[in-house]
């Protein structure tokens, strides 16, 4: 009786550990964000078991299935379509459900976005906070107006039709010399990463057509 949180590779598929491989193959039953995503890194890896779709619009209804199963003692893990499951993706919901049913918990350490750019940023690492997606509508503007007081390093997630548009408006809270590092493509063929202003960020990305998955750090305080 024990749901299993496996990381998988955000990129770079040699980016999974031998322990994720040897318990997706032992589980029954494989809870994925997108399953046609999933087929292609368990196929690359021979794991040919039962994958069943779970993510943000069918969490609320499956769970009382998955859980029912997991007390009849099916073991099942869950996976994202890339990274840890939970973070910014499906999986916290079931994690909290499970523990409140006695359910054992096992999350495997693996990749996510967030620490790698945070690393690469070159920002103090020992205090940071970590925002995901902003609200991409209501409460956008009053949560940038909040971090922009905050004195830890700062990590956002951000799509390639939104990160000029956010840093356009991160700039007047933040000032257009606050310094960022801006990651695209995190273990990906074509990586890349700017580390520079604000101002200078958006010049970049207005001349540069942004593409890929984003990742922003911003400075706790101006730097040099």
């Amino acid at each position: 009786m024990s749901l299993f949180v496996v990381p998988t590779p955000i990129g770079n598929l040699k980016d999974i550990t031998y322990r994720a491989v040897e318990v997706l193959k032992n589980s029954d039953i494989i809870l994925a964000e997108d399953t046609r995503t999933s087929h292609k890194i368990l196929k690359h890896y021979s794991i040919n078991v039962k994958l069943e779709s779970f993510h943000m619009h069918n969490e609320h209804k499956k769970i009382q299935k998955v859980l029912r199963q997991l007390k009849e003692g099916t073991t099942i893990s869950i996976i994202s379509d890339a990274g840890t499951p939970g973070i910014s993706d499906p999986g916290f919901l079931l994690v909290r459900e499970s523990l409140a049913n006695q359910i054992e918990v096992f999350c495997l350490p693996g990749p996510t976005a967030l620490i790698p750019a945070l690393i690469q940023s070159g920002f103090p690492t020992d205090r940071f906070v970590f925002e995901g997606f902003l609200p991409q509508k209501k409460g956008r503007l009053s949560r940038i107006k909040s971090l922009a007081i905050e004195k830890r390093t700062i990590v956002i997630y951000e799509s390639p039709h939104r990160i000029i548009k956010t840093l356009t408006q991160l700039l007047p809270h933040f000032g257009e010399t606050r310094k960022v590092s801006v990651v695209r493509e995190l273990t990906k063929k074509f990586e890349t990463q700017f580390r520079g202003s604000i101002n200078e960020a958006i010049n970049y990305f207005s001349e540069n057509k942004p593409k890929g998955e984003f990742v922003i750090s911003i400075s706790a305080e101006l730097q040099n």
